[in-house]
């Protein structure tokens, strides 16, 4: 699997997909932003344009051609986008951390980025990793369907949940009042946000073989 890793970060990531997460996460420096936006551009931009291109090259033909397995196509793809996910959220997630050194009493409208919000942003990939990778592996080719459809429910997600960030008291208190401050509860926030992201991306993983046997090539 790691041959099919290399293979995939060589030939299928554009190497301006690795500087990408240093450019789009310096929105974070714009104090009282909506910070989500931020992760989201991974699946509005880099998603569709790496699948474009992997189906530009005939990668599923040419991966076929090689002795590998199809669970290991598999937790391969996976894999590399997961890398390039971590990559986006860490990246900002240092931008958000300078951000709050710069303008430490911002009054925030939206979430602010404190530990609890990226744990948001873990459910929120993981809730795309797991809509998108199981519509793609239908046919393992097609990922318009599949992009659009995980896009737009993340984005709802994201939506809604900063909704209710808005108009509940205890919401906003639990990540922009005292409770960002909670060292103890913020932690907490993100463990299980990643922990959440981990399950889905595996469970993801796991569908997405199941239906990629039945997949004539």
């Amino acid at each position: 699997m790691y041959n099919l890793v290399m293979k995939d970060l060589k030939l299928g990531v554009h190497p301006m997909f690795f500087v990408f997460p240093f450019l789009i996460g310096a929105l974070m420096l714009i104090p009282g932003w909506i910070y989500f936006i931020v992760p989201l551009y991974f699946c509005w931009i880099t998603i569709p344009n790496m699948f474009s291109n992997y189906r530009s090259q005939n990668d599923l033909l040419f991966t076929t051609m090689m002795p590998v397995t199809k669970k290991d196509m598999v937790r391969a793809r996976v894999t590399v986008i997961v890398m390039l996910e971590l990559l986006h959220i860490v990246i900002a997630m240092i931008y958000g951390v300078i951000m709050l050194w710069l303008f430490p009493n911002v009054n925030y409208y939206f979430f602010a980025p404190h530990m609890g919000f990226w744990g948001l942003c873990f459910v929120m990939l993981a809730i795309y990793n797991i809509i998108f990778f199981t519509m793609y592996y239908k046919t393992a080719y097609k990922h318009g369907q599949a992009a659009i459809t995980s896009i737009t429910v993340a984005m709802l997600f994201a939506g809604v949940i900063q909704w209710i960030g808005i108009q509940n008291s205890f919401v906003s208190n639990l990540f922009n009042g005292s409770g960002a401050h909670n060292v103890g509860l913020q932690t907490s926030i993100l463990i299980a946000g990643i922990v959440i992201f981990i399950a889905f991306t595996l469970a993801a993983c796991q569908m997405a073989y199941k239906r990629f046997l039945k997949v004539e090539i």
